[in-house]
């Protein structure tokens, strides 16, 4: 039976898919199941939604019930100009990675498995940070029930794998083939959005499916002998498409390139504020992605702005120095706005 879905119930899935806050998401799961249709064809629908809101609750409410029963946060709060999860098979250095990208005290084992629960920490690129989060190892001999939960909130993912194990093809494999399993799925195309990659839905319109763009690290670069072409047999093998750096969480090889090219992929755009007469402040950007506009400045800046804002003045790349703008006006990198409600 056809789900002929309302208007009203689009929209808050609309809002759902672009929401990256997890109390929004909840909020908005709720919305989906009051104003949804109630028929035999939308039964599975619906229950999906029923469990999603279950869970989702429950991870929100885990650090409210305090630690010594409860356990760490399984659902890490965006932080930054974007989230980046941290996944890929037992024992290919992901702790390692971060903890040399954002100085975090994530537990470093040479053993699988060591990673529990999302570790967040903030790698700093210029004047932003891009936060990146350990996931526990991904691996069907391991499963993890809340990992798709964990992974809603990111804007894309760094896939690590270690070219010196014999076995990594297959354990790629694997890590696509649990992913599948919880609706997930990685692709190479990195085209900025101004909304979360996890907004994207599968082409059945299924409003729970992520597609996240993924960049691939073979870690331990430095136990090899050619990295360079170990990456490029090692791609052809698992057939994979993924942009990829061979790095080293060891020596650091390559990890100077990492927030350059996230900054770059992510289309993140840095804008500067100025009060009428002031210089701009240089210390704090405020944080969008490619081709989102003075109305989502305001918004950052204050929600009731958005409603009194009557124009704007800009310097920088997107227009002359001192232009007048409207709100719909876009955004380039380094722009220094001033706001006049």
């Amino acid at each position: 039976m056809p789900a002929n879905l309302s208007p009203e119930y689009k929209a808050a899935e609309a809002a759902f898919r672009k929401a990256r806050d997890p109390q929004e998401r909840l909020e908005l799961l709720r919305e989906m199941l009051r104003v949804m249709p109630k028929h035999k064809g939308t039964d599975h629908l619906q229950a999906d939604i029923k469990s999603r809101i279950k869970e989702l609750s429950e991870e929100l409410d885990r650090p409210r019930k305090g630690a010594a029963h409860s356990g760490p946060a399984l659902v890490v709060r965006p932080e930054g100009a974007a989230q980046v999860a941290l996944i890929g098979p037992p024992n290919t250095g992901k702790s390692s990675l971060h903890a040399r990208l954002t100085g975090s005290s994530a537990q470093v084992a040479p053993y699988p498995f060591t990673t529990q629960y999302p570790e967040p920490g903030m790698m700093l690129h210029d004047d932003v940070h891009i936060q990146l989060v350990d996931l526990p190892a991904v691996s069907s001999q391991h499963p993890v029930p809340w990992l798709a939960g964990a992974l809603q909130t990111a804007d894309a993912c760094v896939l690590v794998a270690d070219l010196g194990n014999p076995a990594c093809v297959e354990e790629i494999e694997d890590v696509h083939a649990v992913l599948h399993g919880k609706r997930v799925s990685l692709t190479h195309r990195w085209e900025p959005q101004d909304a979360p990659a996890a907004a994207a839905a599968s082409d059945e319109g299924d409003p729970f499916a992520l597609r996240l763009p993924a960049l691939l690290l073979a870690n331990k670069c430095d136990q090899l002998t050619d990295p360079e072409d170990e990456l490029r047999i090692f791609e052809e093998l698992a057939q994979l498409r993924y942009p990829a750096l061979a790095v080293s969480a060891t020596t650091g090889h390559n990890l100077g390139e990492l927030g350059n090219w996230l900054f770059s992929h992510l289309g993140i755009v840095r804008i500067y504020t100025k009060t009428p007469g002031k210089p701009a402040d240089r210390h704090r950007p405020f944080t969008l992605r490619r081709g989102q506009t003075v109305e989502d400045v305001a918004r950052l800046v204050h929600k009731d702005l958005v409603r009194s804002l009557k124009y704007a003045r800009v310097w920088g790349h997107s227009g002359f120095d001192g232009q007048q703008v409207g709100r719909e006006h876009p955004l380039a990198d380094g722009d220094v706005v001033e706001l006049h409600a």
